[in-house]
């Protein structure tokens, strides 16, 4: 304990060289965390994917739709217990920057919300969308963006799908967890499916994905080989995955940018470490003599181990707990920053335990990796040599 006490006064020697450290320290961690925060954010949607759900696509592209008339189909295959389908909308509310929310029009026969049991919506405001065809249903954070409430009416302007479209907001969901999506904009397939029928003839009966609810999940890969068997050789054929190597294919879309933020979290880890190793070298090297000293009152290498040691990790936990307190109003700036686009880009942005967890072995393998090479130098210095010194 008293080697503790004289490791800690020894970190209030050089009391601005001290708190510099330990700052620089502080905005390293909670730069990792940020970057961290970000990158769990990217996978938030694969980590919350379902192992029970496969995603049945055109073989060619998702841009490619399938015929409705696949439902029945699918659904006859063993194993399978529930099949929805859903298709991408891409609207445009209010102009191109206000648009950026995931808008499907799914089929609201109800197997979608038993597929889909994280999205939590009251019983009367899911039987108020199943019984109006222009009904939507809208996640808690897009409703708040926008501030919408039950019964307003929203105009979009369709793109894949021309025209002006009017959608009747009859439900509010939420996610099961924080990691759920909330920025979704659901609304019956039927009501396109309709106006196309009179509109545009030859694009009515399809859609663009269907989501299949499986019984056993080991039985994934068997049941995926068998939906794309049958449908071998027709005019839409189809490659069925798990929903997780499904969402996987759109994050793989920004490895680049991933893998340059791992990089830069490296980079600042690296410098952190180097900033750390300067600081105990110098402290080490002006107390040579002292702790010459005090091997000369019968103190022994472990003694002087514990001493510099235990001072690079007293400086490293003050700056990575302060760093792990800024993360948070770090995260928040950087939510503000974003503005609109946070919500389409990153629907669930929260700092995870992981994340601290991970902040806080880092700047403790970083205090003990910075102290080995200064501690050793000194524990096995030569009394003789060690009192030799001046300065």
């Amino acid at each position: 304990m008293e080697l503790i006490r004289l490791a800690f006064k020894n970190t209030l020697r050089h009391k601005l060289r001290t708190f510099l450290t330990i700052f620089g320290i502080a905005i390293a961690i909670c730069a990792f965390g940020l970057i961290r925060t970000v990158i769990v954010a990217w996978y938030a949607g694969v980590e919350a994917s379902a192992p029970n759900r496969l995603v049945v696509r055109n073989a060619v592209s998702l841009a490619f739709p399938l015929p409705v008339s696949y439902k029945e189909t699918i659904r006859s295959i063993p194993g399978i217990e529930k099949v929805s389908f859903a298709h991408w909308f891409g609207g445009i509310y209010i102009d191109e920057r206000h648009s950026q929310f995931g808008q499907f029009a799914i089929d609201a026969s109800g197997a979608w919300f038993d597929i889909f049991p994280e999205v939590i919506i009251p019983p009367d405001q899911k039987a108020a969308f199943l019984r109006e065809r222009n009904a939507a249903i809208v996640g808690a954070k897009v409703a708040e963006r926008f501030r919408w409430k039950i019964g307003d009416t929203v105009r979009i302007r369709g793109t894949f799908f021309p025209g002006d479209w009017d959608f009747v907001i009859r439900g509010i969901y939420k996610g099961a967890q924080k990691s759920n999506d909330e920025t979704w904009f659901v609304f019956h397939w039927q009501y396109i499916d309709e106006r196309l029928r009179k509109t545009e003839p030859e694009r009515a009966g399809y859609v663009g994905w269907y989501t299949v609810k499986i019984a056993d999940p080991d039985m994934a890969g068997d049941i995926a080989k068998a939906i794309d068997q049958r449908f071998k050789n027709s005019l839409a054929e189809t490659i069925t995955e798990t929903e997780r190597a499904f969402l996987m294919g759109f994050v793989s879309m920004s490895d680049a940018i991933l893998i340059a933020l791992q990089i830069v979290s490296m980079v600042i880890i690296g410098v952190m470490l180097l900033v750390l190793a300067n600081t105990m070298a110098m402290a080490s090297r002006e107390r040579i003599s002292e702790y010459a000293v005090l091997k000369t009152l019968g103190f022994g290498a472990r003694h002087i181990l514990t001493i510099i040691i235990g001072e690079s990790l007293i400086i490293t936990l003050a700056g990575g707990i302060l760093g792990m307190v800024l993360i948070y109003p770090a995260k928040d700036g950087f939510e503000k920053a974003m503005g609109d686009l946070m919500g389409a880009i990153f629907p669930a942005f929260e700092v995870t335990d992981a994340t601290l967890i991970l902040s806080m072995l880092i700047a403790i393998s970083a205090g003990l990796t910075a102290a080995v090479l200064p501690a050793w130098r000194s524990a096995t210095l030569r009394i003789t040599d060690g009192l030799r010194r001046v300065g």
